[in-house]
């Protein structure tokens, strides 16, 4: 195999593993209630206060839908980089949920496993770089309705990133949000 295709294969597997293990659907264990968790009548004395997070507007909120339009797929996009940058494989394995079941479904790990390793093959300027980086709405391709390419050149950061170490991403209107299907 070429080093380009092998590259390109590490890459699309590590999208697809990170992806793979927290996509959009709950699993059957989230959705049993867990008698160790405090209920609403039932105080967590020990439960650290959850942590402030950024909502993006392309992130719904509540019951309100992400809009289906280019704009909030960037941001979902420009989300899930400054995730990557941040090595939060919460945020990285939701919004890559999909394309992580497919690459799990394929015999790779789970997504949160795959982005372990995936995070280790960043260099910390190229990590840097993704917390801030941003995407260039003119180089953004819409497939299909609810369906838009993200090429590699779209992105822009204080780092250079070719085709082989970040590649191309497509995100898929699922579910009421933008997310990465391949």
């Amino acid at each position: 195999m070429k080093a380009r295709t092998l590259a390109s294969v590490a890459v699309a597997a590590w999208v697809v593993l990170v992806t793979a293990a927290c996509g959009p659907e709950k699993s059957t264990e989230d959705a049993d209630p867990k008698p160790s968790q405090p209920t609403a009548s039932t105080p967590a004395a020990s439960t650290p206060p959850p942590k402030p997070s950024i909502t993006p507007s392309a992130t719904p909120t509540g019951d309100q839908p992400a809009p289906r339009t280019t704009e909030a797929a960037i941001e979902r996009y420009e989300e899930f980089l400054h995730a990557v940058g941040r090595e939060d494989i919460d945020t990285v394995c939701e919004v890559a949920g999909p394309a992580a079941k497919q690459a799990e479904d394929q015999g790779f790990g789970p997504c949160t496993a795959t982005f372990q390793i995936t995070f280790q093959m960043i260099s910390p300027t190229q990590k840097k770089a993704l917390q801030t980086a941003t995407v260039d709405p003119g180089r953004v391709v819409e497939l299909a309705p609810g369906k838009v390419e993200m090429p590699t050149e779209s992105v822009k950061s204080s780092a250079t990133f070719s085709e082989d170490e970040l590649g191309s991403s497509t995100l898929e209107y699922l579910k009421n949000n933008w997310y990465i299907t391949d």
